[in-house]
């Protein structure tokens, strides 16, 4: 009797939580969906004629795919002439880590000759562009100014334009949304691969975007064409956007937070501090042996800044700098992407360690803090943290002003 009378009392519990879930459940299919973005390479699917009779080039990655990870490569092949594939820093299929060498090569899948972009040509060459009539870009950036792959997209519409090539980009979201710009404006003198145009640290446009203002402002002029994003609006982050298409976009870039971190923090690789390559965390994860984690992370958390925390922790790199060594420093806890400035943060962070570490920090001798930074007066101490704030602001408002012609969302 006490078994029947549980089992009915599970029955009826178990009745209970189903019809709760119902309930649940349809309440939820009464909202709205959140609309999906359709990229660029979703919208050539549907008419190709753009293409038609051309021998194409591509310039890809492993990031290049449409919303249903369907590779461009495969696709393109599928209904164009396509000739020619060409791969930017970290290679076609993106295994490549930072740095390393990128050689030509044949695609297996397609058998097409693949040309590097990130070797000894860095543009496409007279050879590579014998057979192509045509050049498509297909790319997801992070949104930050020394990404490679928007230099390699410069770079590749200056060959267009002296070959007399359309050059076609297949746009792709920011995924740090399309409004905030921060950091300084690259000056004049220190153009170079991590910074081929004159733009600020985070710019605030889709690849697209940027083509229609590099082809303007770096009087380039060719003939540029975009492929439109549908549903893509400028206050999305990547995650807002309702694809589950995130691809790395390079070995070190794993998640939306990293590339959010990304334009403050990148500067650390010009510095002798661990920016966290080589863990599970890069660029969230700033420090070195000589750091006291705790002492640096209260200091940092005094400065107030709004939308991030910095907490304590010893972390060992299994690659890059410090490999195989316990580091001490701090995590970048983002709290709130809307109040968060990276590039702020960033240089608040820089400044700390300089303050607290001035006989262990230094900046390496061999260029790259200038070039990340895209000055020499931060290396130099020129200005103070409220000195560049207020620098930061100006040059940003200017560039916004600037290329607000160029938006196309």
């Amino acid at each position: 009797m006490k078994k029947q009378v549980w089992n009915g009392l599970w029955v009826l519990v178990s009745l209970c939580f189903m019809v709760s879930s119902c309930s649940v459940t349809g309440a939820k299919t009464t909202e709205k969906p959140a609309g999906k973005v359709e990229l660029g390479i979703d919208n050539l699917q549907k008419d190709f004629s753009l293409l038609a009779g051309k021998r194409v080039g591509l310039i890809t990655n492993a990031t290049g795919v449409d919303s249903h990870f369907h590779s461009t490569i495969d696709i393109l092949k599928a209904n164009t002439n396509l000739t020619a594939l060409f791969a930017p820093e970290h290679g076609i299929r993106g295994a490549v880590d930072a740095g390393g060498n990128v050689g030509q090569e044949i695609d297996k899948k397609t058998g097409l000759p693949v040309y590097s972009l990130y070797g000894e040509n860095r543009r496409p060459t007279d050879e590579m562009l014998s057979q192509v009539d045509v050049l498509v870009y297909d790319i997801q950036d992070v949104g930050s100014r020394f990404y490679t792959y928007i230099s390699t997209m410069q770079y590749a519409m200056q060959a267009a334009a002296s070959h007399h090539l359309p050059f076609v980009v297949l746009d792709r979201p920011d995924p740090l949304n399309g409004n905030d710009v921060q950091g300084a404006v690259l000056e004049k003198g220190f153009e170079s691969f991590v910074g081929t145009t004159h733009i600020p640290q985070r710019y605030g446009l889709t690849c697209g975007e940027l083509a229609r203002f590099m082809n303007d402002a770096d009087n380039i002029h060719c003939d540029l064409t975009i492929i439109k994003m549908s549903g893509w609006k400028r206050d999305m982050y990547y995650e807002d956007t309702g694809l589950s298409c995130w691809v790395l976009p390079s070995p070190n870039m794993p998640t939306v937070d990293t590339a959010v971190v990304y334009p403050g923090n990148c500067l650390f690789e010009g510095t002798n501090l661990s920016e966290g390559r080589g863990t599970t965390k890069p660029f969230e994860l700033i420090g070195a042996p000589w750091i006291d984690g705790q002492a640096l992370a209260d200091a940092m958390n005094d400065c107030g800044l709004s939308g991030v925390y910095f907490r304590a922790t010893t972390f060992t790199p299994s690659a890059s700098k410090y490999k195989g060594e316990s580091c001490n420093g701090v995590e970048v806890h983002v709290t709130d992407r809307s109040k968060f400035d990276s590039v702020l943060s960033g240089m608040t962070l820089l400044y700390t360690i300089r303050r607290l570490y001035p006989d262990a920090f230094r900046v390496l001798d061999n260029g790259q803090f200038e070039r990340l930074t895209g000055t020499d007066t931060v290396k130099k101490g020129v200005y103070s943290l409220a000195e560049l704030k207020a620098a930061f602001s100006r040059s940003c408002a200017t560039f916004k002003e600037a290329s607000g012609k160029y938006r196309l969302y």
